[in-house]
């Protein structure tokens, strides 16, 4: 690490504090002069967790270039609006009304009386391909900024969650990275890694029956012989950790978190279902405990019971023998704890008393994982 005076943060699209959380962990002499939000709810529980930090719940728009400067900030860390990027969503990039206040961004930086000497970006999959990031680059070259991207899910260090993300470190010189950097966007934390063969990016597309056909045969649940390979590779990989380090200890009432009959007859062939001994899980997203088809994995907690053997005939028994079949599972979701733990939030933090499960959920959804934006942070810095 640089001999670096304290550093002056600006945390921008601040959400629930994950940045915060990041920069705190990375161990960087730093403090967060300002963080900006609209999201009332996210600013609830960033205001719980983070007292003493000035929140500002105002649009980045509704910010002029004087305000900007009279932060006086070294540094930004933002993870923009991804909805106009996803490759579910519509895809409006630039056009997107969401995406306005990051141009606004890059329109004030090359005027601010003193421009930062580090930026980070955090953004969806697909955020590589859109305007916006040709945009971004565009403005970093005017503004004389050596900056790297990096395709990084936290399963690069040993997580057992994958949350494929672009993320983009920036630096103004003097002084340059402490790694050779690539005009390739790097995949994972080191120059020669592979893509990361773990990483299913939330918008990861069901595959259509037509799709199933080409890929082989349906084994159980609605899963190729190639996808069930997959998870079971994935299961042998001893570099990640194990679900079970993740989950609470305590003896909160699990039963509230149990998949309701109704949800267990319509998607118990959609569901992605792990074990506390599994080294994976799918990414949750704000729709987690809502809907349940491509929002996050659910926990098998009765683990003497063979998943293959309940699933085989399903399709064959009454209502009533399906559930009393898959009640044998034991299927919960994951806590908002749980997921915060996988997410690397620590164990201070919480969420205010009256936020409802629905909420926590959500704003996790939105989130970032700390532990991966935290390396970024040193490696941006040192």
């Amino acid at each position: 690490m640089d001999n670096i005076d304290r550093l002056r943060v600006l945390e921008l699209y601040s959400g629930i504090g994950g940045m915060h959380y990041a920069l705190q962990e990375s161990s960087v002499p730093a403090e967060v002069v300002a963080a900006v939000d609209v999201n009332t709810t996210a600013n609830e529980i960033y205001k719980h967790n983070f007292p003493s930090t000035p929140l500002l719940p105002k649009t980045i728009e509704g910010m002029t270039l004087q305000d900007f400067d009279k932060l006086n900030f070294d540094m930004i860390l933002m993870s923009p609006p991804c909805q106009p990027f996803t490759r579910i969503g519509l895809q409006g990039d630039v056009t997107d009304p969401r995406t306005k206040s990051f141009l606004y961004i890059l329109d004030l930086l090359p005027r601010l009386s003193e421009r930062p000497r580090f930026i980070l970006l955090e953004n969806v999959k697909g955020f590589e391909t859109s305007a916006a990031r040709d945009a971004l680059l565009k403005t970093l070259r005017e503004c004389d900024y050596i900056f790297q991207e990096f395709l990084i899910s936290p399963t690069s260090l040993g997580i057992p969650n994958s949350r494929l993300r672009y993320f983009l470190i920036a630096k103004r010189p003097p002084g340059s990275f402490s790694f050779p950097t690539s005009a390739e966007i790097i995949e994972g934390f080191r120059m020669s890694e592979s893509p990361d063969s773990l990483a299913v990016p939330h918008d990861h597309p069901t595959p259509s029956e037509s799709e199933r056909e080409k890929t082989g045969t349906i084994i159980f649940k609605l899963e190729t012989e190639r996808e069930l390979e997959k998870k079971r590779n994935q299961d042998k990989q001893e570099t990640v950790q194990r679900l079970q380090d993740f989950l609470q200890k305590e003896e909160e009432d699990m039963d509230r978190y149990l998949l309701p009959p109704k949800t267990l007859l319509r998607y118990a062939l959609l569901m992605d279902i792990v074990q506390p001994s599994s080294r994976r899980s799918v990414c949750f997203t704000k729709g987690y405990g809502h809907y349940v088809e491509g929002t996050g994995s659910v926990l098998q907690s009765c683990v003497d019971v063979e998943l293959e053997s309940v699933f085989k005939s399903l399709e064959l028994l009454s209502e009533e023998d399906k559930l009393k079949q898959l009640l044998q599972l034991k299927l919960r979701y994951f806590t908002p704890r749980e997921i915060a733990n996988l997410m690397g939030f620590p164990a201070d933090f919480s969420f205010p008393k009256q936020m409802s499960t629905k909420q926590q959920y959500r704003v996790l959804g939105n989130s970032l994982n700390v532990h991966v934006v935290s390396h970024l942070i040193r490696l941006m810095i040192s």
